[in-house]
């Protein structure tokens, strides 16, 4: 298996020693570079091309709302975790629209933050437990009132789309619904483009925003 290679951004040097030896802990993994700041991130990004960054929101210079955008700009491929004190869902809603794959919070068991790095290179959405209840009540109270909006699916996307919300995998996708992965891949692609979304996560928050399935 391949070795996944992580950038971690934090203004706090003793939160950057600590995720690095928590995760260097795990043969799987490897920490590659860290950033003091949203800028140093972006740099760091260019330089050693991580397949997952760990993203503090609030830095000194450029945030980490600022420098998920330009990574994922640039480095589409690129895995953004946002890692955080704050459960506001604002900064969920931010953070996802600028496109992050996860959103958890700093007080995260170790082992859960090694399977959330090793989850989102393997297309799945995390978002921390404490979180989602948030998440779902502002959706349904945006949604009150609303009709539920005409869906430009196709059944089969539709199909898709309710698996990537519950965070399943493409191979988990397949065996779900018996197509190939590559079948998955073509439905994923089609989803994107028709939601107008660069990302799962994206496609999961669209889908339960504007009621296109239910939660």
């Amino acid at each position: 298996m391949n070795v996944i290679r992580i950038l971690i951004a934090d203004d706090h040097a003793l939160i950057r020693q600590g995720l690095g030896k928590i995760l260097s802990m795990e043969p799987q993994l490897e920490v590659v570079a860290e950033a003091a700041n949203g800028t140093k991130a972006v740099d760091m990004t260019r330089e050693f091309r991580p397949d997952v960054v760990l993203m503090d929101i609030n830095m000194p210079g450029m945030n980490g709302l600022e420098a998920t955008r330009i990574i994922k700009g640039e480095f589409p491929l690129t895995e953004i975790i946002a890692l955080t004190i704050h459960d506001d869902e604002e900064y969920v809603f931010e953070m996802v629209n600028a496109g992050v794959s996860g959103y958890v919070l700093k007080d995260i068991d170790a082992e859960i933050l090694v399977e959330a790095v090793k989850d989102v290179v393997q297309g799945k959405s995390i978002i921390h437990p404490s979180i989602t209840t948030k998440i779902l009540d502002k959706f349904q109270q945006m949604s009150k009132g609303e009709k539920e909006e005409a869906s430009p699916l196709t059944p089969r996307e539709m199909e898709v789309l309710t698996a990537i919300t519950m965070g399943l995998s493409n191979k988990e996708i397949g065996d779900r619904l018996f197509i190939s992965d590559k079948t998955v891949k073509n439905h994923i692609t089609n989803i994107f483009r028709k939601l107008n979304v660069s990302d799962r996560t994206q496609a999961a928050v669209f889908a339960l925003k504007h009621n296109i399935i239910k939660d």
